[in-house]
């Protein structure tokens, strides 16, 4: 039996049966469930299934466990219902297409990946709303500028802190919606979130010509499991409080009865009259308001409050499994309670997609998924573009700076810089050396104005410093770019099988156990930092694997001083197994017995097996700068003798650890400062590594550019 499904019975079934079925897969159309022997089954699909096949409605005889004045299935037989998504392959051409509103709440200083995102999202119908956290000014003066250019992108004036898991990430969403509904003037049908590490799978217009087909619908994921399993993974019977930028655990907490708790994730596509129904004070009835005093206590609010004010609200026949994303899940990696210094709980995070999960995107053609996350440039840039050509076409062969990023690590016009002050330290020693080795470029070092990151396909290439010098000869004030890149100092034995398979050896800081790797991508290391030597092994061959049983080889960790003394020492135990996953041939040792602050100067950290050296790396360690950063470092005459003492330290160590390649002139166009110099410094943005080499792949401008061209000579020949 196959009728179709009413209103009021589709939210009966989704109350009572469908937060027990396993999950329906994204874009499904029909839902079939049925029940045998006490179990529960259910199926769906995008076909209809034949009329011949028909059983009589007495075959369908077991009551549901939700409704007992209803039947769901039977021996061997089925109900079948539609879920009322409707396929969107044939748009109804008299039917007006939707308008979206991209809401993207942003965090970081990732602005060249934010304008790609945006590049890739851009249509003048639509709108682009933007909330950038309230620590991030570099981000938020970045991207302001675009306001005067395209009237359909505002940024929030209203901005939150919003930590991983927050109460203020619900707050977030709901303040954003209340704007777009009351005071932004735009007619829209659709709010769609999304965030810097998520990167489009298809088209705006074919996520458009979906949305159309299905308007009305509100598009969430819920958790697939046992609704009770859900309460307590999530912690949603637990009482959390939000206080100074972390979530505090309480208590326990018993959840109000009566109402169906669902959840899943937060990036959701809600409709205008579900988001005026939970957002707008004079529409929001008893079970809002109850929901909103329940979930300001709770730990990952957005993931549950709007798929539970769905469920048991009006709107729950517009309630759809599907929040049109997918999301790179490695449990194995991203569970490794890495928020633990911002929130009483351990949580989990996607990981970043890279070169080996192009099969799974690729895989999302045929599906109704329209968005992926995440993603990372700084970790993998080569992903996003393989996306960007599959879906949009081919890159010019001659196109520039395809293959590189930049991403800005320091701003002197942040006043909440999260900058290691060993980085600063490090930066103005290299300009100090740099200025007296050239015979050529000779300056004196000013203030540093900017630090970025410089990758080349994915390989670090170093940092890019901006800064103010005064030239010796003329005595001209002005601003150059330095580029640096880190020495590779370690070297392996490979004297053993074992020291034979060593790969990559490195000390640094900031490891990230999720991505498997360092963000302290320029290895500067200060004197209050806790260093970890991080180490690959090469998989075995599959011959090896044959033959190799799991193997723990118990390893130790010397820290030399600059002394040449044994600073502490760390054992571990590596778990070797042949036929492990990739991941499982990293590791890494924490120097968590080092006494803290550590010397300043050249350090070492010897890997042993068995009292056999496997290998060694060397690494600086630097003395903060003992202010902000902002005050002129060059200029002695603020330096007292301690302070000159550590320069002078400082600047014979880093011919060891780094590498001078390149300076250039900035904005050189126009100003006095070129007249003269034109055989000693080149023009930045006529380089191919400055941080003012053309990067068209993230201007947004250049689309509008050629737009405009376009539309004039469009307008040009309807005159003729």
């Amino acid at each position: 039996m196959h009728p179709t499904v009413s209103a009021v019975w589709l939210s009966v079934c989704r109350r009572s049966i469908w937060v027990r079925a396993r999950t329906l897969p994204p874009g499904s159309r029909f839902l079939l469930h049925s029940i045998f022997s006490s179990s529960y089954e259910c199926f769906c699909g995008d076909d209809e299934p034949k009329v011949s096949v028909k059983l009589p409605d007495s075959s369908c005889n077991i009551k549901c466990p939700g409704d007992a004045k209803q039947a769901c299935g039977g021996f061997f037989t089925m109900n079948v219902y539609e879920t009322g998504i409707r396929s969107a392959s044939v748009p109804n051409p008299n039917e007006e297409s939707v308008r979206v509103v991209f809401l993207m709440t942003l965090n970081g200083r990732a602005v060249r990946q934010v304008r790609r995102l945006l590049k890739a999202l851009y249509s003048p119908r639509h709108y682009y709303y933007i909330h950038i956290d309230a620590r991030q000014e570099y981000l938020y003066r970045e991207l302001l500028e675009l306001e005067s250019q395209f009237p359909n992108i505002r940024l929030s004036r209203k901005r939150f802190s919003s930590i991983w898991g927050g109460a203020s990430l619900l707050q977030m969403l709901l303040s954003t919606m209340e704007y777009l509904l009351h005071e932004s003037g735009w007619k829209w049908d659709f709010v769609l979130n999304l965030s810097e590490s998520d990167f489009p799978l298809k088209t705006v217009d074919q996520l458009v010509t979906f949305l159309t087909a299905n308007r009305g619908q509100n598009f969430v994921r819920n958790h697939g499991r046992e609704v009770q399993r859900f309460i307590q993974k999530q912690g949603l019977d637990m009482t959390f409080v939000e206080c100074d930028n972390r979530m505090w655990r309480l208590g326990d907490r018993t959840l109000p009865a009566g109402i169906v708790i669902d959840g899943g994730s937060d990036w959701v596509c809600l409709s205008r009259e579900f988001a005026q129904y939970v957002a707008t004070d004079s529409e929001r009835d008893v079970l809002v308001q109850g929901l909103l005093q329940v979930f300001g206590y709770t730990i990952l609010p957005a993931e549950s409050f709007f798929h539970t004010a769905l469920r048991n609200s009006r709107f729950c026949h517009t309630y759809t499994n599907n929040n049109l994303h997918m999301t790179n899940w490695k449990r194995q990696l991203g569970c490794k309670c890495q928020y633990r210094h911002i929130v009483d709980w351990c949580g989990c995070s996607p990981n970043n997609f890279r070169g080996e999960d192009w099969d799974r995107l690729q895989g999302s053609q045929h599906k109704k998924l329209f968005f992926a996350r995440k993603f990372e440039a700084l970790v993998n840039q080569a992903i996003v573009l393989q996306l960007e050509e599959w879906i949009f076409g081919p890159y010019p062969a001659d196109y520039p700076s395809l293959h590189a990023y930049w991403q800005n690590v320091y701003h002197h016009e942040d006043t909440q810089t999260s900058s290691d002050g060993a980085l600063l330290s490090v930066a103005h020693g290299l300009l100090r050396v740099n200025a007296r080795s050239n015979a050529v470029q000779l300056y004196e070092p000013h203030r540093i104005r900017q630090i970025t990151h410089y990758l080349e396909r994915d390989v670090y290439r170093g940092l890019l410093v901006r800064h103010d010098a005064l030239l010796d000869d003329s005595g001209a004030l002005v601003e150059l770019e330095t580029w640096v890149s880190p020495i590779t100092t370690a070297k392996v034995t490979r004297n053993t099988p074992l020291a034979r398979r060593l790969t990559h050896l490195e000390v640094s800081t900031e490891y990230d156990e999720k991505e498997q790797l360092s963000r302290n991508f320029q290895r500067t290391i200060g004197t209050n930092a806790e260093p970890a030597l991080i180490f690959r092994l090469a998989p075995p061959t599959e011959a090896e694997k044959a033959k190799a049983n799991t193997t723990n080889y118990s390893l130790t960790v010397e820290w030399i001083d600059p002394r040449g003394a044994v600073a502490s020492t760390n054992h571990l135990t590596v778990e070797d197994n042949p036929t492990g996953p990739a991941h499982s041939f990293n590791h890494f040792q924490k120097g968590n017995k080092l006494k803290q602050p550590l010397l300043a100067g050249a350090w070492s950290a010897r890997l042993h097996h068995e009292k056999v050296l496997l290998g060694v790396d060397r690494n600086a360690r630097q003395a903060p700068l003992g202010h902000s950063g902002d005050h002129d470092r060059s200029d002695h005459r603020h330096q007292d003798s301690d302070d000159q003492n550590l320069d002078q330290e400082l600047d014979k160590l880093i011919p060891e650890f780094f590498k001078l390649r390149e300076t250039c002139l900035v904005n050189v166009g126009g100003t006095s400062a070129r007249k003269g110099h034109d055989a000693r410094f080149v023009d930045c943005s006529s380089t191919s590594w400055s941080s003012l080499a053309p990067d068209p792949k993230s201007d947004l401008y250049v689309d509008l550019k050629l737009r405009r061209k376009k539309e004039h000579k469009h307008r040009s020949l309807r005159w003729t």
